[in-house]
């Protein structure tokens, strides 16, 4: 590529502007381009953008961190002639892809080069989140670091957000040859990255801005971030709350799987210092759940004394007007949030719910709409929920060199209903999009997907649980066996080898731990009592 022909392009895309005089020298990513431009300021977002590159053995980037927007680049794959495969988002869609494409067997000059790009600097496996606020694991062992998990592998990580992406194979215009660029992925850095095949897995996040008041004053539960936020505030409750008779009060709002695992967890911690309410639209919890695994909750639930507010829908969540309350010892451990509860049905009464903490877990949102390029709005055919639709080898629809898996994907079953987003979907279809890459890089047939629910497992505390595999009908594993089933499940799916070794260990050096302090407790009791 020329300068010229590098100028232009940035030129097109908006980057450059008159107000400031820059210059882009790039030496690993792209040695041949040299050349001065003028900067809009407002491009950056300080003055002292910095961006790091961390470079492997062989000389490729390993990782790449953004901490400000920076001067525009073109990224430099280390090799020209083999494909060149461009992840969005580290989850389990987009991680367990690129983990799957490095384990294939390559022809001769036909491995991919793999780049994956996540926001986040760790992995995190999200159906144990809840883990975390009951102090059963450590963050390092669901939370590890991508450049831990991909150091021996050729995958490069880049520590970003996709700003957008602009896609030059749609059918019915000139579609790439097998060497020519699928399009191209802008990063908020300023970084471009032209690929040969995309694969979109960039998830889903909490949706909290349909309730007033809700984006404001609730807790979402879905990510590493906000699994701290939600054990500080509930730190900060405690220590508030310590020594006093008042109790803490949490609502969580939501009783699918998310919903009862978060507040059969957070009455555990609390006991007799909290109360719990679970508010659900529905009559019932985990409505679409095998009936043993909803039993098995039910009773925890009961056993923990979680109120359960069934058949109500938030209507707006605001702050308690202290205004009239003048003695600084009531107003503050009066409650902070008020939660006004519809009925669902006609002939129900309004309520009026008050509680210290909210957690939210209903309605999620697609990001894909907010990375559709300005000047074509409707390049990736989405769904109401901002899905891209994809054909049965989960190949986005008019877009052959772009795939979608997880939460990014709309794929839909032989009955034409949606595919749940959840772990076990995302895993699968890992599974086949790697495959699928490979196929279609090497002119082999396509494989069409097909999801096969190998059962659901929830936790209910750090020594319940409970699952129900699909293969044995009407069987459900629940208390301490369940519990242990569901975590050596789990440990099985970690991400890599080395991984599931090191959190092996550390579990069962846990469990020794645990299990001589409860025989010294027990015989302790037994000493005492005689």
């Amino acid at each position: 590529m020329t300068v010229a022909a590098a100028a232009s392009a940035f030129s097109a895309l908006g980057f450059f502007n008159s107000g400031g005089v820059g210059r882009i020298q790039s030496k690993k990513l792209s040695p041949r381009i040299s050349a001065r431009f003028s900067i809009k300021p407002s491009n950056f977002s300080g003055k002292n953008a910095r961006v790091q590159f961390r470079t492997s053995a062989s000389g490729g980037i390993q990782s790449y961190d953004s901490e400000n927007e920076a001067e525009p680049r073109t990224y430099a794959w280390p090799e020209k002639k083999r494909p060149r495969i461009c992840i969005l988002g580290g989850g389990f869609g987009g991680l367990y892809t690129a983990l799957r494409l490095e384990s294939l067997v390559w022809p001769d000059g036909k491995k991919p080069q793999v780049v994956l790009v996540d926001q986040c600097e760790h992995f995190v496996f999200k159906p144990m989140l809840y883990e975390l606020l009951s102090g059963e694991v450590d963050p390092w062992e669901i939370a590890p670091r991508f450049t831990d998990l991909l150091a021996n592998t050729g995958v490069q990580f880049f520590k970003d957000r996709v700003k957008c992406f602009c896609p030059s194979d749609a059918l019915g215009m000139n579609p790439p040859t097998v060497s020519g660029a699928g399009g191209t992925v802008h990063l908020e850095s300023g970084l471009l990255i032209e690929y040969d095949w995309l694969v979109l897995a960039l998830g889903a996040q909490a949706k909290l801005e349909s309730v007033p008041g809700a984006a404001e004053y609730a807790l979402p539960f879905s990510t590493l971030e906000d699994a701290r936020m939600v054990d500080e505030k509930l730190r900060a409750l405690e220590r508030q709350n310590f020594g006093k008779d008042s109790q803490i009060r949490v609502a969580v709002v939501g009783c699918g799987y998310s919903g009862v695992e978060l507040a059969a967890t957070v009455s555990e911690r609390l006991q007799d210092k909290g109360i719990v309410e679970a508010i659900n639209v529905q009559n019932t919890v985990l409505s679409n759940a095998p009936v043993g695994n909803r039993e098995a909750a039910l009773k925890v639930l009961s056993s923990r004394k979680v109120k359960l507010l069934l058949g109500y829908f938030v209507r707006c969540i605001r702050e308690v007007d202290k205004s009239g309350i003048h003695d600084k010892e009531t107003a503050k451990s009066h409650r902070n949030l008020i939660l006004e509860l519809q009925p669902a049905e006609r002939g129900v009464q309004s309520q009026m719910l008050e509680a210290d903490l909210v957690l939210w877990t209903v309605g999620t949102k697609s990001l894909l709409p907010l990375l559709e390029p300005s000047d074509k709005p409707h390049e990736i055919p989405l769904n109401a929920r901002g899905q891209a639709e994809t054909d049965e080898t989960l190949r986005v629809k008019g877009h052959p060199r772009i795939f979608a898996v997880g939460d990014s994907s709309a794929f839909r079953d032989s009955s034409g209903k949606l595919l749940p987003a959840s772990a076990q979907v995302a895993f699968q279809q890992a599974d086949f999009a790697g495959w699928n890459l490979w196929a279609a890089i090497n002119d082999r047939p396509l494989l069409p997907f097909r999801f096969q629910n190998l059962g659901e497992m929830m936790t209910l505390g750090r020594y319940d649980g409970a699952i129900s595999p699909s293969f044995i009908e009407g069987l459900t594993l629940e208390g301490p066996i369940g519990h242990t089933a569901r975590k050596l499940a789990y440990l099985i799916r970690l991400p890599t080898d080395e991984h599931r070794v090191k959190v092996g260990f550390s579990w069962l050096a846990k469990t020794a731990v645990e299990s001589v302090a409860f025989l010294q407790d027990n015989l302790t009791k037994v000493v005492s009592g005689s």
